[in-house]
């Protein structure tokens, strides 16, 4: 068993960290405060291949495995969550549906400009009265000839402003629960696709956070990704992947917060010494280190397990569930350590507190992992 990243592994490392420690890092602060979209650190990532990491070359992707894509995530968090979930919910869902259920005319049509950054990606599953029962869904895709007339509204969906393309899970059949659901790619500029609310957020505010509406809006036969009725398993193996990419999301700014902490105790001076010297200090640092860690090895287990073609989906919710809580449990440790600094704009631990909440929501909350979990726990004891 090796716990150590191969030499490729750590070429992406370094080349992700001085990418997000140059050309993020810096913004991060004023991105957060005005909310506004960072376009161009987008194209950037693109040129780099981050917004298709994992998609083959042949579709105009990097070629990347799934422990370059965690740890990828890892550095773009830690300078700012919100550009990485931008970037996350490109890669995992978006871009990995199509390479893994799309028609080869689906890949070749609609990977390569969310590779290069031309188009951005957006994940419609969630309703405004559905979410952790995420197969109740009620939007409907009905067949009119040789169309999908698509009905419904899908809510909290992250790139919703931005996104150019949509993948779209609906209900085509009676049949109730997942069994009824087909997963759709929809392109945004079609008739009968609006905007609805764009959410205003504690955290993650470069990334847009919006409804959208599908009124009687009509798509060919051929946007339906994968067989009809198969869309259940397609989002909740999509999922899977997805929970990868918060929980590096969230081990990046547990680490920033660590980080900034660190460097604070050890100037920040009361007493007539550095607080880093005190034993409180030092415990509240020792246990976010070792929670950190803790978080990326199971991360990276998961990881590793889905790039064997193995099972991952009880790791990823572990890693998912563990690296969220840890992130807002080391987020308030380092609003602490800075004392009343902690609590103004001035420093960045205020916004990693903000950031780290929505880790333990999206993706499936807590409780949802935790039931998850459980599942395959009992299902392993019989």
């Amino acid at each position: 068993m090796d716990f150590q990243l191969t030499d490729e592994h750590r070429m992406v490392q370094a080349m992700v960290r001085e990418f997000a420690t140059k050309d993020i890092l810096p913004h991060a602060a004023a991105l957060d405060h005005t909310a506004t979209f960072p376009a161009t650190i987008i194209q950037k990532a693109a040129a780099l291949g981050l917004m298709g990491i994992c998609v083959p070359e042949t579709y105009g992707g990097a070629g990347m495995d799934a422990v370059s894509y965690v740890v990828a995530q890892e550095e773009l968090a830690r300078a700012s969550a919100g550009v990485q979930a931008i970037i996350t919910v490109n890669n995992s869902l978006v871009c990995d549906p199509l390479v893994r259920f799309g028609t080869e005319e689906q890949k070749r049509r609609y990977l390569p400009p969310l590779c290069s950054g031309a188009s951005l990606g957006c994940y419609c599953l969630t309703e405004p009265a559905v979410g952790s029962d995420a197969m109740s869904l009620q939007t409907t895709a009905k067949r009119d000839g040789a169309s999908w007339i698509l009905r419904g509204t899908k809510a909290f969906v992250t790139n919703g402003v931005e996104a150019d393309l949509c993948i779209v899970y609906a209900r085509t059949g009676p049949e109730p629960g997942a069994r009824g659901l087909s997963a759709f790619v929809v392109e945004k500029r079609l008739p009968g696709i609006a905007i609805g609310k764009v959410e205003k957020k504690l955290g993650i505010k470069c990334s847009s956070t919006a409804e959208i509406v599908f009124d009687d809006c009509r798509l060919p036969l051929e946007n339906i990704v994968g067989q009809p009725g198969a869309g259940g398993k397609i989002a909740l193996s999509t999922l899977d992947g997805g929970r990868l990419g918060i929980a590096a999301q969230a081990i990046g700014i547990a680490r920033a917060a660590l980080e900034d902490a660190t460097a604070y105790a050890a100037t920040r001076q009361q007493f007539g010494h550095p607080i880093g010297e005190f034993q409180a200090v030092q415990w509240m640092l020792a246990d976010m280190a070792t929670r950190i860690d803790a978080s990326r090895l199971l991360t990276l287990r998961a990881a590793d397990r889905r790039q064997q073609g193995l099972r991952y989906t009880k790791e990823a919710s572990m890693a998912k569930l563990f690296a969220s809580e840890t992130a807002m449990w080391a987020a308030h440790k380092a609003v602490q350590i800075f004392g009343g600094y902690g609590y103004i704009q001035d420093y960045p631990v205020e916004r990693y507190f903000r950031d780290a909440k929505i880790t333990e929501i999206y993706e499936g909350t807590s409780e949802i992992q935790r039931l998850v979990i459980a599942r395959h726990v009992v299902e392993g004891a019989k």
